[in-house]
């Protein structure tokens, strides 16, 4: 008998529908064919042990199933339960009423039990567009699958259940979800700026990153706060929109990152990798591709701590997601594609003794130390940074006051209504969420300045020699302080305050 049996295999953050045929003629022995990898190879020992187990059996007859497409290489241990029911229904052990409905992944454990596995959200999402009735996964996905709508998402623990549902003997109740708490996202799990006593400017140059989207590099001795600061930023970062919650979670669940978490990603991510990391873990790929830290990092944070400590190639890859919000990897038998829109926050000492600029520390590194410890940032990599940050340590006196800082919540407020604002602004533009993201076209549509203002930015272009790209950014940022001052208009105070944040750019640093 033939049968089909709906399934598939994950490309890039997407899922690719896959068929597994089965089919049982005259003689022995069973053949896996379709370009399976070898772990679907050995899914044959899996399922033969899992039939055993359960008191099923494997037909003893020739058996070949393929995977289709057969040039598309398949991967992973997923396959495992689709191709369970396609020889099962091939050897008329059960009924395939239901099996033409339903998208079937999931890992066999010998016993017959079923294992949770990656990019379920993706598969969901792809059983729906093909219109499916509904997708079968391991129970721990099922909240991951459940968040897709108008799909039966039936969660199952061990094979007796797949068949005895497909089979139409037992019954499971399809799973629910709402989507409606992102407004409601948890916050309390954060740091609190409260506790940050003084770096008035810091926290103002953060406000104005999370309300715009815009990348900032913090530099400054050590025990300065940067760190601190920096990990307090998810605090005060806006509740996503169930768009970016989507595309968030798949990325995780492809990466097999979700963890504990239920359904879906509700809270910005918040990446930091050691600065010994790669440059194959900061942009993904590898021998079976997976998403790397820029992408992971997508719609949320992307802390690098010691900037220049990371090393200069795996700092360079970051050029491209910095400017195109996503990151192409090509090899000889892949290409994939990521998105990688993230905001990079970067720390770094502004010396190798880290005593350079201080108050009261004599800095101790030779001549032109300071000038080729910073020259380890590429001044194209610089440039795509829009506000630079120089932190200051905080005199005793003002760290002992006992006056609370600003809480979270209150910056918080002002950023999401400086977020309305640019929602509200670029509603006709789709992918288009912050100001850091305007295209040069919407640059010119949204961010006129007066005359004052221009003369002002031309000014500021000449003395501190800075390139088209800075030009926009310095805009771009203006625009967001703006907005956080619910001004229609760029004033010359907000491109003054913007152009403050070049600092890095000014001659007159490390020399």
């Amino acid at each position: 008998m033939f049968v089909k049996a709906h399934t598939a295999t994950l490309a890039g953050i997407d899922a690719m529908a896959v068929q597994v045929e089965a089919t049982v003629s005259p003689g022995l022995g069973m053949y896996l064919v379709g370009l399976p990898d070898s772990t679907v190879k050995e899914s044959q020992d899996r399922i033969r042990s899992a039939l055993i187990n359960c008191e099923l059996r494997m037909p003893g007859k020739r058996l070949v199933v393929n995977l289709a497409p057969a040039d598309v290489r398949k991967e992973g241990a997923a396959f495992d339960l689709p191709i369970a029911i396609a020889v099962l229904a091939a050897s008329e052990q059960i009924g395939v009423k239901r099996l033409g409905d339903y998208m079937i992944v999931g890992e066999l454990s010998l016993d017959g039990g079923i294992k949770p596995v990656k990019g379920v959200l993706s598969i969901a999402v792809e059983a729906r567009r093909l219109g499916l009735k509904g997708v079968i996964v391991p129970l721990e996905n099922v909240p991951e699958a459940a968040v897709v709508q108008g799909l039966d998402v039936i969660g199952v623990a061990n094979l007796r259940e797949a068949v005895g549902f497909l089979d139409g003997k037992l019954e499971i109740a399809p799973a629910s979800h709402s989507t409606d708490a992102l407004e409601d996202a948890e916050q309390s799990n954060y740091e609190d700026f409260s506790d940050v006593k003084g770096q008035a400017h810091v926290k103002r140059a953060l406000e104005i990153a999370a309300a715009g989207g815009h990348n900032v590099i913090m530099i400054g001795s050590p025990g300065s706060g940067k760190t601190m600061l920096a990990r307090r930023l998810p605090s005060i970062m806006p509740p996503m929109m169930l768009e970016e919650a989507l595309e968030t979670t798949k990325i995780h669940s492809v990466a097999g990152k979700l963890g504990g978490q239920k359904g879906l990603l509700t809270t910005r991510p918040f990446r930091s990798p050691h600065h010994l990391s790669s440059q194959i873990a900061l942009i993904g790929g590898g021998t079976n591709p997976q998403p790397g830290e820029v992408s992971l990092a997508h719609n949320g944070i992307l802390f690098l701590d010691e900037l220049p400590e990371f090393g200069r190639s795996a700092l360079e890859v970051l050029r491209q997601p910095l400017e195109e919000k996503g990151i192409r990897i090509s090899r000889a038998k892949y290409s994939v594609e990521y998105p990688a829109n993230f905001t990079l926050i970067a720390a770094m000492n502004p010396c190798p003794c880290g005593y350079y600029n201080h108050p009261t520390k004599e800095c101790v590194c030779g001549g032109g130390a300071v000038f080729r410890y910073l020259n380890r940032i590429s001044g194209p990599l610089m440039d795509r940074i829009d506000l630079h940050i120089e932190v200051t340590p905080v005199p005793l006196a003002e760290m002992s006051a006992a006056a609370p800082a600003e809480p979270s919540s209150a910056i918080r407020e002002r950023v999401i209504t400086a977020r309305r604002i640019q929602s509200q602004r670029f509603k006709d533009f789709e992918g288009i969420h912050t100001n850091a993201t305007m295209t040069s076209k919407m640059l010119r549509q949204f961010c006129s300045l007066s005359q004052e203002a221009g003369a002002m930015l031309a000014m500021a272009m000449e003395r501190l020699s800075l390139s088209a790209r800075a030009y926009d950014r310095i805009i771009k940022v203006a625009r967001t302080i703006a907005d956080l001052a619910d001004c229609q208009d760029i004033s010359p105070s907000h491109i003054a305050e913007a152009i403050n944040y070049r600092s890095l750019d000014r001659e007159s640093w490390g020399r």
